[in-house]
């Protein structure tokens, strides 16, 4: 056995037991590992680690993204699209739209906690914000990493609404209205990014869909906003409902859903495709969606205070889950 140069009588004694340190490079994974564990120990206790990861990463909101994409795949091809394709597009928009919102509640915690927004696992230290920024620095550059797999336009839609996320969280926020237009945004790119991933030469159809969604989208955004008002305040953000007044602030976000009801009776009336044309399968899911809306527009300009949006907002995305159900039925049928 050859030994190490410093063995001699003079020599201090050769430690065997040093710990060498692991490489720069995979420092932030170790870290980002260990604070993982550490909050599934902390949140395991009350068996509630799960729960807390779905409400931070509002995943119920990637799951209709990943309809959307699959909506807009189904039209573009003509049929069901190429299985790979459909799960490489899925993990896409899913772990942006995960890392994105994970940001923005590490971003937003004191203006959650001043609100009281206790469906916030920040906000009720359920989850630590470290493990969030930790989180969306993992998720959305996998996002981006996935739709690699796609095609060119793919990819730069990808990288463009995973750069404009961030910016987002960092400072678009500041100006509520510019932000309800990118929310706004983030809802309807889906439909075109399905298509995209199909075929670059976009369906007229597909752009249609995007409208009414992206019509409803600033709606419940500027629903939400009501909801918002002291933390918004506390940060020094105007929403519209600052700048309009709160009452006129819901007539706005009432006339939006009306908006999205009004163009949703047009590709059955009128053939902008053959899919949705004379169509009574989704005209039939459609029509449950557009009284939801209807319903919620109505009470918000006629009856409703501040106080009850909550209720509506949960309200108009049932109904734009309803939405997403009859288009994809009226592309299967």
């Amino acid at each position: 056995m050859r030994f190490p140069s410093t063995f001699s009588p003079n020599a201090p004694p050769y430690k065997t037991n040093r710990s060498i340190p692991p490489p720069k490079i995979l420092i932030p994974y170790s870290i980002f590992y260990k604070d993982i564990k550490m909050e599934k120990i902390k949140v395991l206790k009350n068996r509630g680690f799960l729960k807390a990861l779905w409400q931070l990463t509002r995943l119920e909101h990637g799951f209709m993204l990943a309809i959307a994409v699959l909506i807009g795949a189904l039209i573009a091809n003509g049929g069901s699209p190429p299985l790979d394709k459909f799960i490489y597009a899925s993990l896409t928009v899913i772990c942006i739209e995960a890392g994105a919102f994970a940001l923005n509640d590490y971003f937003d915690l004191e203006v959650d906690i001043k609100n009281n927004r206790m469906d916030r696992p920040l906000a009720r230290n359920d989850l630590s914000p470290k493990f969030a920024l930790y989180l969306s620095c993992a998720l959305i550059p996998l996002g981006v990493f996935f739709s690699v797999f796609l095609n060119k336009i793919c990819f730069m839609i990808a990288l463009l609404n995973a750069l404009v996320a961030v910016l987002y969280d960092l400072k678009m926020k500041e100006t509520k209205v510019i932000g309800n237009f990118y929310i706004a945004f983030t809802m309807a790119i889906p439909f075109l990014f399905g298509g995209a991933m199909i075929n670059p030469d976009i369906p007229k159809i597909i752009y249609f869909i995007a409208s009414m969604a992206f019509l409803s989208g600033i709606g419940r955004e500027i629903t939400k906003d009501l909801m918002d008002i002291e933390g918004d305040a506390l940060r020094n953000t105007k929403s519209l409902s600052m700048y309009i007044g709160e009452k006129n602030a819901m007539r706005v976000a009432s006339s939006l859903y009306l908006g999205a009801v009004s163009l949703s009776f047009l590709p059955f009336f009128f053939n902008f495709g053959e899919l949705y044309f004379h169509n009574f399968r989704y005209l039939s899911i459609v029509l449950i969606s557009d009284l939801i809306f209807f319903h919620i527009s109505v009470r918000m300009i006629f009856f409703d205070k501040t106080e009850d949006v909550g209720t509506h907002r949960k309200s108009s995305l049932i109904a734009a889950s309803l939405g997403l159900a009859a288009f994809l039925v009226g592309a299967f049928f």
